[in-house]
């Protein structure tokens, strides 16, 4: 019941907070026999960190991963994987200013009814920078679903406040700091460094869209009728810290779609399309499974705001510290894993139950 879990096969419970000494994850149910070190989790978290550019918060954490159990010779034993992810660039004195104050936005005030008391230290464990052990637990999870079954999983940023990002690329996402499919001599690129630029100065913040797939899963991962695949991933994206929406395939754009068009006609054994967003009935279809997710924007800003304190006393706030302007631009492969974490409890589930399910009739490519 504490909800810091996510999975059942295949199971990650993080701990730490934000400020704490240390962050990290106990993953339990990940298959025997895959070679696994540090050097295949590192590059997502390298991804994720902050301090990567004067677009988000320059927080100076390397992100170094250590692997504490789980883990024998290079391969894994079936037990349970501890990753570690040591805090050393923590600024606690910057949040004394909110010690008796709730801040706009922030989970302060529902995490102080909720429990009595609450770390105001960069959020504590409502922190984004929990985030981290979720990466490095997603790692694990791309390399299994790579090695068993070909799912590749990746994402790009498709918008920032009001800056759409047409889709240029999958080969370019990674070469600029806001994960955009777009080339670094695009126009696009240098319209969305003026709109942050001018976003930090202003002292304000905006959201974003991340979109996120995974492709070369089989058929049939999914249960009905309440663990469905597709409402997995929601549950897990919803998990995500300032995230207030989620799109599985056409997602709201259905609304004025007509069922001619919505609906994905099979001819000549292939999908003519994909509105499912690669999920039928809650189980995967072969397609890929497509999300869209919804990013607030950050809470934390230097502007002022109004809000009470402890004493119910109205006060004025505005927030200090590193924060990144748009915490979007840092969350696609957060999005990606949390979507492999998923796609492996469910293709673990599957096998449990499924594996000596044979079907002649032919399967749709």
């Amino acid at each position: 019941m504490s909800g810091n879990t996510l999975g059942h096969l295949f199971a990650v419970t993080t701990f730490g907070e934000s400020h704490g000494p240390a962050i990290g994850c106990v993953i339990d149910g990940c298959p025997p026999g895959m070679a696994l070190s540090a050097t295949d989790i590192q590059p997502d978290l390298d991804r994720r960190r902050p301090g990567t550019s004067r677009h988000v918060t320059q927080r100076m954490e390397e992100d170094r991963v250590e692997i504490l159990s789980g883990v024998f010779e290079g391969v894994t034993t079936g037990t349970p994987i501890g990753l570690l992810i040591r805090n050393t660039d923590q600024r606690s004195k910057d949040y004394g200013n909110i010690i008796q104050t709730f801040r706009p936005g922030h989970a302060d005030y529902t995490y102080w009814m909720k429990f009595g008391q609450r770390d105001h230290r960069g959020g504590g464990r409502s922190s984004a920078r929990l985030t981290a052990p979720i990466v490095a637990a997603g790692a694990v999870a791309k390399k299994w679903l790579a090695e068993r079954f070909g799912v590749t999983v990746r994402g790009y940023c498709a918008q920032i406040g009001d800056v759409a990002i047409p889709f240029e690329s999958w080969a370019d996402v990674n070469g600029n700091p806001f994960f955009a499919p777009i080339t670094e001599t695009s126009e696009k690129l240098v319209e969305l460094e003026a709109y942050m630029d001018a976003l930090r100065k202003s002292g304000d913040s905006c959201g974003a869209k991340i979109y996120v797939e995974a492709t070369g899963l089989p058929v049939g991962w999914g249960e009905p009728v309440f663990d469905r695949i597709d409402a997995d991933v929601a549950h897990a994206m919803m998990g995500l810290n300032a995230v207030k929406g989620v799109e599985i395939g056409a997602g709201f754009a259905c609304v004025t779609q007509k069922g001619t068009e919505h609906s994905d006609e099979i001819r000549d054994g292939k999908f003519a399309s994909n509105n499912a967003g690669g999920v039928l009935g809650g189980i995967s279809t072969g397609q890929p499974i497509t999300v869209n997710i919804a990013i607030k924007p950050t809470s934390s800003m230097r502007l002022d705001r109004e809000t009470i304190d402890k004493a119910g006393n109205a006060v004025t706030i505005n927030t200090h510290g590193r924060h990144d302007p748009c915490v979007g631009i840092r969350a696609t492969p957060i999005a990606e894993a949390l979507l492999a974490l998923v796609l492996i409890d469910h293709a673990l589930r599957h096998r449990a139950q499924n594996a000596d399910v044979v079907v002649a009739t032919p399967k749709v490519l």
